[in-house]
């Protein structure tokens, strides 16, 4: 194949960031190919750039990809040459995952390498002492089980990622299957992507599955795998998650398309310590300690039964404390489900390594084109400050700026009219700030819920929300975790956290589930024009683009008028 294709739209460069030139008619076919392996960075108007990194390229192998692949698509979409350096070092990259292994020996472990591989890892001074022949001509070495966990996290930090062939406990089996038909009565079987994630997490042969991630987008049914996984392993399971709504999601779903009972299905959260076959606990309550001089008293729940799965929900929230109890459960089968790898933490490669590599990934578009998931119109508005906000803006430090275009008395308007543009669909609007949540809950006259709401009121809206009887509902932060809420049909975020891309991809997951009629939806950003708060949203904004939306962006006048729009919505 030749070195490049004239005027494509990748421009590839040395140190292993990529352009994106999205103006080009080949941009959507080069961004799903690169961004199998490569990372988002930013996204300026026309050019994005993407970032291939040693853990890109890892996570690439793990599901298959090799690096002719990976630099054989490079070539193809780029402009110019690519660099032979860049090419040398994604198949060093790429060459070294699998070819460190970890393997049963015994009551022990052997970590085994090629002689190659092996005389740089006695130079790291992690392994006990020289390495003993191995059958293939390379070197192994004994190492404890409970060592199983750290080793494999200090080899990646250093760039040699580890094949865990090791194996896993069974764990308590437990009778547990699938229903034809749900509580309802309703036909229930797993669609064809739901199946091969299931398939390549629980396969057994070469090491390939038992760890991992399933990443999959909000609304894509990341939790009817977990369930899937669960009843196809038949053993006890203990289900992490990031909130008490969560809890009762999960709880709620396991009752409905599973075998199992109220018996079987323990509540570990709030007030409710519940430890049975299948336990279903918080993230919160496994990090809770009365002082930091404690211990973390609910980490006993990890060893309270013979667990077979640990099932991680969202495991991009995953708390530090929580990656140290699980480098001490290797030998247990681990499954992330999560809609994006980024943490706020950056800590993607103790994911990879104590959680497992991704396992099946799959992009929205392709979800939204089979109809499983609705088709989403993405649009910033960008609202100015009056004179006197705006002098106040500049007069502030950084964190009252924050707080100043957050919370611009115009968003209010702008609000009211996507209100009235929308009228007759259920809205979801969801923001940081709760002073500005008040303000817009009296305006209009429609709930609010906040992390202050109790549980059962909580609840309450929700269900009033889902019925239609409340087709209005303003919610807090407690929107960036595991929502129920599908018939959600527009989204208009007034403030945010920053740049988190996990917060917009919860935030547009509320309303991705398939709506009757034209499976169609709406996702509003609403933004102070000329501050951090645009440069957050563009950050945030990441997510969507790696997934192939663009956002349109509309720029309201000073006074009443018609909107002007800059770039047409995706």
């Amino acid at each position: 194949m030749s070195m490049h294709a004239a005027g494509g739209p990748l421009i590839v460069q040395s140190d292993a960031s990529v352009l994106l030139d999205v103006r080009h008619p080949d941009a959507e076919e080069a961004r799903e190919s690169l961004a199998r392996f490569a990372e988002l960075v930013k996204r300026p108007e026309d050019l994005h750039t993407y970032r291939i990194t040693p853990l890109s390229v890892w996570n690439a192998a793990s599901s298959g990809l090799t690096a002719d692949e990976m630099t054989d698509d490079l070539i193809a979409f780029s402009r110019y040459d690519v660099p032979a350096g860049l090419i040398d070092r994604i198949a060093t990259w790429a060459g070294r995952y699998g070819k460190i292994r970890l393997e049963a020996d015994g009551e022990e472990l052997a970590l085994a390498a090629d002689r190659d591989l092996a005389a740089e890892l006695e130079g790291l001074g992690l392994l006990p002492g020289p390495g003993d022949p191995a059958p293939d001509g390379g070197l192994k070495w004994r190492v404890p089980p409970e060592r199983r966990g750290e080793l494999k996290r200090e080899l990646t930090k250093l760039g040699f990622p580890v094949l865990d062939l090791a194996g896993y406990r069974r764990g308590g089996q437990l009778e547990v299957g699938l229903r034809p038909l749900t509580s309802s009565g309703a036909p229930f079987r797993l669609r064809d992507y739901q199946e091969r994630a299931v398939d390549l997490f629980c396969r057994e042969d070469a090491g390939a599955g038992g760890s991992g991630v399933i990443v999959l987008p909000c609304g894509a049914g990341k939790t009817i795998v977990g369930i899937a996984a669960l009843a196809r392993l038949r053993c006890e399971a203990l289900i992490l998650t990031p909130s008490v709504t969560s809890v009762q999601q999960w709880r709620s779903e396991l009752l409905d398309k599973t075998t199992l009972t109220e018996r079987d299905i323990g509540v570990y959260a709030g007030s409710e310590r519940e430890v049975r076959p299948v336990t279903i606990a918080t993230y919160s309550i496994m990090t809770c300690r009365s002082s930091k001089a404690e211990d973390y008293h609910h980490m006993k729940l990890f060893g309270e039964r013979d667990w077979g799965l640990i099932i991680y929900d969202e495991v991009h929230l995953l708390p530090a404390p929580v990656f140290r109890m699980t480098a001490d459960l290797q030998a247990k089968r681990r499954l992330g489900l999560t809609a994006t790898l980024v943490r706020e933490d950056g800590r993607e490669e103790d994911v990879f390594s104590l959680i497992g590599p991704k396992r099946f990934d799959l992009f929205w578009k392709t979800l939204e084109a089979k109809g499983w998931i609705a088709r989403v119109t993405c649009t910033e508005i960008r609202v100015p400050l009056d004179p006197s906000a705006a002098a106040e803006y500049a007069a502030a430090g950084q964190r009252a700026r924050i707080r100043i275009a957050a919370e611009n008395p115009a968003k209010l308007r702008v609000v009211g009219d996507l209100l009235a543009r929308h009228r007759g669909q259920p809205v979801l609007i969801i923001g940081q700030y709760l002073r500005q949540l008040k303000q817009m809950a009296a305006a209009w006259g429609v709930p609010l819920v906040t992390g202050e709401t109790g549980h059962e009121e909580r609840e309450r809206l929700y269900a009033r929300f889902r019925s239609g009887e409340e087709p209005v509902l303003i919610v807090s932060k407690v929107a960036n975790l595991a929502v129920d809420l599908p018939d959600a049909a527009v989204a208009v975020q007034v403030s945010g956290s920053y740049g988190s891309r996990q917060e917009e991809a919860q935030r547009i997951g509320r309303i991705m589930r398939p709506k009757p009629g034209a499976n169609e939806c709406w996702f509003y950003t609403v933004v102070t024009d000329g501050t951090k708060e645009t440069e957050y949203a563009r950050r945030r904004q990441l997510f969507l683009t790696e997934q192939g939306y663009a956002y349109g962006i509309m720029r309201m006048p000073e006074a009443d008028g018609a909107a002007r729009t800059e770039a047409a919505g995706c």
